[in-house]
């Protein structure tokens, strides 16, 4: 595969999310490490969820999906691989202290890893904030396939 570039942060985040324009709804990578990310959006009126001038706070569990999305892209890109498919199996505890997000606001969506297993499962812990505000937060658990091997079940922790 070809190596991508990792550039100066904060850079685009769309090169490490395999979203199709529209689809990728944060902006820019503000920083990463090797068990956490911290990405920036500020959404504006022709933005895909937009309904009646703000971003309904659900759309916000995507952008955190998103974020667990660009982290893998990033460490997949350091390894000078492409970034993965992945899929949203599942939240907890996803809360959201607004309604909406209203539009032309900065917002920074953070992840950060709790645990990943062999077998292609991983759980992220995500905050939306403005300015130092929590908005919403919550657990996502995401599954990235991997070839299947019978004794590849056992579960590796990440230090938080």
């Amino acid at each position: 595969m070809t190596r991508l570039t990792l550039p100066k942060l904060p850079c685009p985040i769309a090169p490490f999310v395999p979203h199709a324009q529209g689809m990728c709804l944060l902006d820019r990578i503000v920083e990463v490490g090797e068990e956490h990310l911290v990405a920036d959006v500020m959404p504006e009126a022709q933005d895909l969820f937009c309904i009646d001038g703000s971003i309904p706070a659900w759309v916000g569990l995507e952008w955190m999906a998103q974020a667990v999305a660009a982290w893998a892209g990033w460490q997949a890109a350091t390894r000078g691989e492409s970034p993965a498919v992945g899929f949203l199996v599942g939240t907890r505890r996803f809360e959201a202290a607004v309604d909406a997000f209203p539009l032309v606001q900065p917002y920074r969506v953070s992840v950060s890893l709790d645990f990943r297993a062999d077998n292609g499962l991983g759980q992220f812990r995500g905050v939306i904030e403005n300015d130092t505000t929590p908005l919403a937060e919550g657990s996502l658990t995401i599954y990235v396939p991997t070839p299947s091997h019978p004794d590849n079940l056992s579960t590796s922790r990440a230090s938080s």
